[in-house]
């Protein structure tokens, strides 16, 4: 189950260790990034490939158990799996999440590492009815620089969970990996929609200089928007541009 380039390049280094990869699920196309390279790489017949809209209908599931996968597989997948889809796996299903679990859970967890101050990284953990709360198999911590944006920070995100996965896989795959449950009460969570509390700049606020500057520079991810300020009725987006002295 995967989206984005992250999720394509861990497909492909599960097929280059001759893993069998027996079903995959996408997301719908106006929702799909990296598809073509993921369907490509997977190379399966279209009664291997599921929707991820539908990862709810008995159909669907009735098709899937007929695979009888072992391990479930999800990166940067949009969709909450619920736990008929979860019981089909032999070995219970993993996600990888570009944060450092327990904090910023959810979404947009580069975001929220350079608002909150909150520690970055990528955690691998298996996945429980809630939302990134499952028991933790391995994680990796990544440094935020004063020059980071949301993108640096995404594309840091994206290379060390690439990494985390292949140094992690070896034992998940041998059965040999251990399981460290996460304290549900502690960490930081975040829906997708809580960056439009942070997004508009109200130009007759105070704001501390720092808080100001990581939100400008969080909210940096071109072309996606950013935040603005309001003239008259229309927005006004303001990216940041960040560098080191020479």
């Amino acid at each position: 189950m995967g989206n984005n380039w992250l999720g394509w390049k861990v497909l492909e280094w599960l097929s280059d260790q001759g893993e069998e990869i027996v079903g995959i699920s996408v997301h719908p196309s106006s929702k799909r990034t990296h598809g073509d390279e993921i369907l490509s790489t997977a190379g399966l017949p279209d009664e291997r490939v599921f929707d991820a809209r539908n990862l709810e209908d008995e159909e669907f599931l009735d098709r899937i158990r007929e695979l009888e996968p072992d391990i479930g597989v999800s990166i940067l997948f949009d969709y909450i799996l619920k736990p008929p889809f979860l019981q089909i796996f032999e070995r219970d299903v993993i996600n990888l999440h570009p944060a450092y679990l327990p904090y910023n859970r959810g979404q947009y967890p580069n975001v929220w590492s350079i608002v909150e101050g909150t520690p970055a990284g990528t955690t691998l953990h298996y996945i429980d009815p809630e939302i990134d709360t499952g028991d933790i198999i391995a994680r990796k911590g990544v440094n935020v620089e004063p020059v980071d944006t949301g993108q640096t920070l995404y594309e840091k995100l994206e290379r060390a969970s690439l990494e985390l996965f292949k140094e992690a896989w070896p034992a998940i795959a041998t059965g040999s990996v251990s399981r460290v449950e996460q304290q549900k009460n502690e960490g930081t969570y975040h829906r997708t929609r809580d960056v439009e509390q942070i997004d508009e700049i109200d130009l007759d606020e105070s704001y501390k200089a720092r808080d100001l500057i990581n939100i400008l520079r969080a909210r940096t991810f071109p072309p996606h928007e950013s935040a603005y300020f309001k003239e008259g009725e229309k927005k006004v987006f303001v990216r940041v541009d960040l560098e080191y002295q020479d």
